[in-house]
């Protein structure tokens, strides 16, 4: 019997790459630290002895620069992948990503395409202040042109990352640091999963149901969602039965999923890393409303996001304004006070 090969986040986006360089020769990677230092967070580890310095490029710390030079590259016929160290450094460069990457094609009435797919890190959670611990992928989704990616685990990583790359419209890739399961950094080890070894890949805009339930909706991505199993484990042993919702990516936004899942439950729980102002949870919250005609909610949509402040250092305070296990698992109480009524009083 052949054993399930286990491989974690890092690992598993750093094969689906190879993998794609090997079968398609525009295929290349640029980016700070991806070289022999293989990515600050992994996801680039061996492929510099794989394809060499002229297929994997460090590049100076010029973001503008880099990403100028990978949306002309694409626009040239080759297919870059460019890794920013964290979310929080695109403010440097975004002239290029929302003005020139993400409307070119539009702009040139369809005859220029820019595969260009972005990496980049984010999520807090490990005291590295507000300046590096940001997700904002709710960002870059409100921008026209340019679709956002991400995972919760290395199987939907590995499968995500195939299709970016094979993807002819700009793809912004984004991982948890804390789910990406490296060695110097606690992560939650749901997230190292099993993964094949041939290539495949996992359309852009099709959630998954992680776990099945009839009480409660939870709606969640990247590592909330390992935070979200938890919670539902626990809430479980006190006969609460959530669902469970990986949205895998934020553009395109598989709104039918959530629809169909909060149908059956009739009770809403949005889990998010990202500021709880004008962002995902908020998103969503309006998705259900629009469609009351057809959803019958038991309960107000409930959501749980970072509050409008910077992520703080100081651990404690950290912890506090990043939804944890416990707050999901009391969110969900709070949704089925009714129900927890009724069978506190039979």
């Amino acid at each position: 019997m052949k054993t399930e090969r286990i491989l974690t986040m890092a690992q598993a986006i750093s094969e689906a790459i190879a993998q794609e360089m090997t079968r398609d020769e525009a295929v290349f990677v640029m980016g700070e630290d991806i070289g022999s230092y293989g990515g600050i967070f992994g996801a680039t580890g061996g492929l510099l002895d794989k394809f060499g310095p002229q297929r994997v490029m460090d590049t100076p710390i010029s973001e503008t620069a880099f990403i100028g030079a990978a949306t002309g590259a694409a626009a040239a016929g080759l297919r870059p992948i460019v890794e920013l160290m964290f979310v929080d450094f695109f403010g440097v460069c975004m002239d290029q990503i929302y003005n020139h990457l993400a409307k070119n094609t539009y702009m040139s009435g369809g005859h220029v395409k820019l595969p260009v797919v972005l990496t980049t890190a984010i999520g807090g959670g490990y005291g590295d202040a507000a300046q590096h611990s940001q997700c904002l992928y709710s960002t870059f989704a409100h921008m026209p042109g340019i679709k956002v990616v991400v995972p919760s685990n290395a199987y939907d990583a590995k499968g995500l990352m195939t299709a970016a790359i094979r993807d002819d419209n700009p793809v912004m890739f984004m991982y948890h640091k804390g789910i990406m399961g490296l060695p110097w950094m606690s992560y939650l080890e749901g997230s190292s999963n099993a993964v094949p070894e041939e290539a495949y890949t996992i359309p852009l805009g099709q959630a998954k149901v992680m776990r099945e339930g009839a009480d409660l909706t939870i709606v969640s991505l990247s590592q909330m969602v390992q935070k979200a199993m938890l919670a539902a484990q626990e809430l479980q042993g006190q006969s609460i039965h959530a669902e469970v919702i990986d949205l895998r990516t934020l553009v395109p936004l598989d709104k039918e999923a959530i629809l169909k899942s909060v149908r059956k439950t009739g009770r809403l729980l949005i889990a998010d890393e990202d500021y709880l102002g004008f962002g995902l949870s908020g998103e969503i919250a309006a998705l259900i409303a629009e469609n009351l005609d057809t959803v019958s909610l038991k309960a107000p949509v409930m959501r749980l996001a970072v509050p409008n402040v910077p992520i703080p250092y100081s651990r404690p305070l950290e912890q506090f304004v990043i939804p944890q296990v416990a707050d999901i698992v009391q969110a969900a109480q709070a949704l089925l006070v009714g129900k927890l009524a009724r069978a506190v009083a039979a």
